[in-house]
């Protein structure tokens, strides 16, 4: 029997399966489990499956309501049976740089994507995806009938009463991801499609924000779900000018909307939010695994790493671009870290150490200030994540973002955005569910210092561009 205080959250991000049940009412955390996900970019999707099996063990007991937010962007084909006939190609997979290329430029040039779907499609996009596939596994593409994202695949999967791909759903705030929705008109563009894949293929209907799409067969009402960012936005309870700055796997920095944002520079993309909004967001590759990787390249771990960027007295003139996998935004596929004013003087652990801290700081500050050129107002940053537990980050984030900084309580917030989504569809509105904030210590950064740092990243990334953008 299901117990209407009682809702599920789903977090399908690219590293876990993340399940959290809570009070419907008040957001408290109830039950919690996780399972670990495949280290890869290309993965298939009955490993979500078994991660969410793992992860749920014995905690939906009673659970009224259910919602999934997944990893934006990854692209599950399938055919007429529902059944997958390709890997699952995640958002961090950057085999279609070189059809991003060929697609922005037949259907007109960035301006013209930017103007059909709000964004300006990098090799995360799932339309990019399509072209790839095409040509890097033509059977696979010639089974395909439809196409649905990881957040899709799982709620069909959860559906009792599901049949082939007939039934098939997502929402607008996932759907805007692809490369083929409008936030604008809040259409389709099959044309898209056809110009990414050869032929159409079927789309899932894109459910209301607080809509029950179907049921498990054990009765759990099941929401339309939507992607990790929608999910992030609506677990902070993001207001008018706040800034989400995510330091996880992928750096993000994304901000609620009452209108749609068209950004042609490709920089931001005009995505949509999870209750009928938009939510401009900025994406980048690198944030938290470089300070791993710079941790392990000199012996440390995390936490001496944040004590030696925290004793320097400053990087000194070293740079570092911390493109370590490629680069989303700047939109540089092929690029590799670098390291920028090596002397004997700066060839030291602490000043690696405070290099590699401003740098994927550096690199979400451009974020925010393009998120700025957009109109959109930044009274103070929401720092999460990962990499925002080091009290090196806290100390420099204020002055580089150039905002006031807040730290939200560790949570999985995609997870509970999802479960905020849950409680919504049994509901008659969205549940206040109050989110706990806390200030850093004292930055340790000057303006004037900041100004500096950014002034020197900025230098180095125009100067290299060319060299950063040549196929490895």
């Amino acid at each position: 029997m299901t117990d209407p205080r009682l809702v599920a959250g789903v977090d399908c991000s690219t590293q876990a399966t993340k399940v959290v049940v809570c009070d419907a009412s008040t957001g408290e955390v109830l039950r919690e489990g996780r399972a670990p996900h495949p280290d890869a970019t290309q993965v298939d999707p009955a490993e979500w499956w078994k991660a969410w099996q793992i992860a749920s063990d014995g905690l939906l007991d009673g659970v009224s309501a259910l919602s999934v937010a997944g990893q934006q962007h990854g692209m599950v084909l399938l055919d007429g049976a529902g059944e997958v006939v390709h890997p699952a190609v995640l958002w961090n997979d950057t085999s279609s740089a070189d059809a991003t290329a060929e697609l922005v430029s037949e259907l007109g040039g960035p301006e013209t994507w930017a103007a059909a779907t709000g964004s300006v499609p990098v090799p995360s996009f799932t339309v990019t995806k399509l072209r790839w596939v095409r040509g890097a596994a033509p059977d696979a593409a010639a089974r395909a009938e439809a196409v649905a994202l990881p957040h899709d695949w799982l709620t069909h999967q959860f559906a009792a009463d599901r049949s082939g791909i007939a039934d098939l759903t997502t929402d607008r705030g996932d759907a805007s991801g692809t490369g083929w929705w409008s936030p604008t008109t809040n259409d389709y563009r099959p044309d898209l499609v056809e110009l990414a894949f050869g032929r159409s293929l079927q789309l899932p209907r894109v459910a209301g924000p607080s809509e029950v799409v179907g049921q498990t067969a054990s009765g759990i009402a099941l929401a339309a779900g939507t992607g990790d960012n929608m999910a992030a936005a609506l677990g902070l309870d993001l207001q008018p000018g706040d800034v989400a700055v995510s330091l996880g796997t992928s750096g993000t920095a994304f901000a609620t909307s009452a209108a749609p944002t068209t950004d042609p520079s490709g920089f931001v993309a005009g995505f949509a939010d999870a209750t009928g909004g938009y939510l401009p967001l900025v994406c980048t590759l690198n944030a938290a695994r470089v300070l791993s990787a710079t941790a392990q390249l000199l012996g440390m771990d995390l936490a001496e790493l944040d004590q030696a960027a925290l004793t320097s007295t400053g990087s000194a003139g070293l740079v570092m671009l911390p493109y370590l996998d490629g680069e989303r935004t700047p939109d540089l596929p092929h690029s590799t870290g670098l390291v920028y004013g090596l002397t004997r003087a700066t060839a030291q652990p602490a000043t690696m150490a405070r290099a590699a801290v401003e740098g994927m700081l550096c690199g979400l500050a451009d974020a925010v200030d393009a998120l700025r050129a957009q109109g959109l107002p930044v009274h103070r940053v929401l720092l999460l994540g990962g990499a925002a537990r080091s009290r090196a980050v806290q100390a420099l984030a204020p002055a580089l973002l150039g905002a006031p900084v807040v730290l939200p309580e560790p949570a999985e917030y995609v997870a509970l955005g999802a479960a905020r989504q849950a409680a919504w569809a049994v509901s008659d509105a969205v549940p206040t569910w109050e989110v706990a904030m806390s200030k850093p210590e004292s930055p340790v950064l000057t303006d004037e210092h900041a100004a500096q740092v950014r002034a020197r990243y900025a230098a180095v990334l125009n100067g290299t561009r060319p060299l950063l953008s040549t196929p490895r």
